[in-house]
Order: C-alpha cells, then structure tokens, then sequence
C-alpha cells in the first residue's frame, strides 16, 4: 500500500503495490554499495543530470559524505565531524522551528520514527513527509471533488474498462547504462 493506492474492495491482489515503495526495498537489500571513489569520479553537475533510477540503483552509501562550499565533488567525512556539522548548523537556528527535517516514502517506519524524535526534541514539529509534500494537494482537491483523498481504482476495473488514457507517464522505460 501507498499513500496514494487506493483501499481494495475485497482481498487484495499481489500486485497492488506503490511502485516507489517497491524500488525502495528493492534498493535497500541491495548489498551494493557506492565508495567514495564513485564520488571522486563523478561531480556534482554530472550526477544532477542522471535519473532517479540510475542513482538509486548505484545502491547504498558506505560513509557520510559532503559538499564543502566552493567545491565541485562530494568527499567522504568521518561520523564525528559530520554530527559536529550538523550540529553546528542546527545550533546557529535562532529558533528550533526555523528547522524543517523532511522524511521520504523510502524511510522504514522504525528510522522514520526515531528521526520524529530526535525533531521533537530538538524543539519543533516541522517534519513533513512524502504525504505532505507530495500529496497533501491531491488529496485536499479529491475530498470535495470525489468523498475521498486517493485513488478509488481497483485492479477489476481495468477488466472493465473499454478505454484506458496513461498520461504524462512513460508506461514503458528503456532501462540503459547510467
């Protein structure tokens, strides 16, 4: 299930699954991992201009990493100077709530939550999510159009269907090196 997949009406169906979530899984039991050497290969620009599926697919980071001021490449940063940075930026807030901490889709529940309180402890509930960000608007827009804020869709109803309009998607993507 997704945010966005609508409720079935009776039992579910093995395919009926957020596509987003499934790449997310998929890319986290990867065991692959990108080195900084990756990173020292490829700048900032270059890698901007790669698709969702080619950086998501390079799999996992092995350490934190950093883009100094000025600089064109990430590099690796040691745990302890990252927290000191990250603290340092969080401390120089004139208000905890001048801090947004975003969470996607793709974060397990458990880190989700853990990363919640660390917000709230910080002092400030600003923590949207993947369904604030992307789909607060359809949602609010669906409710007063058709009783309900997501897909009403089922699997059956493409059985039915005499036509079915895909637009402004690629329903087929030609998967090539990256």
């Amino acid at each position: 299930m997704s945010c966005a997949w609508a409720d079935p009406d009776g039992q579910r169906h093995t395919f009926e699954f957020c596509e987003n979530g499934a790449k997310a899984l998929a890319w986290e039991g990867d065991t692959a991992r990108v080195t900084p050497d990756f990173f020292r290969e490829h700048s900032v620009a270059e890698l901007s201009h790669r698709s969702d599926y080619c950086l998501g697919s390079r799999a996992g980071l092995t350490e934190p990493m950093v883009l100094r001021e000025g600089a064109t490449h990430y590099e690796p940063i040691a745990w302890d100077e990252a927290f000191r940075l990250l603290a340092s930026e969080l401390n120089a807030l004139t208000s905890p709530n001048d801090a947004i901490f975003y969470t996607s889709g793709r974060t397990s529940n458990e880190a989700a939550f853990l990363y919640q309180l660390f917000a709230r402890q910080f002092g400030t509930n600003n923590l949207p999510d993947c369904s604030n960000m992307c789909h607060e608007s359809s949602g609010f827009a669906l409710t007063p159009t058709i009783g309900i804020g997501k897909g009403t869709v089922t699997l059956e109803d493409f059985d039915l269907a005499q036509v079915i309009l895909i637009i402004a998607r690629t329903p087929v993507r030609t998967i090539r090196e990256c």
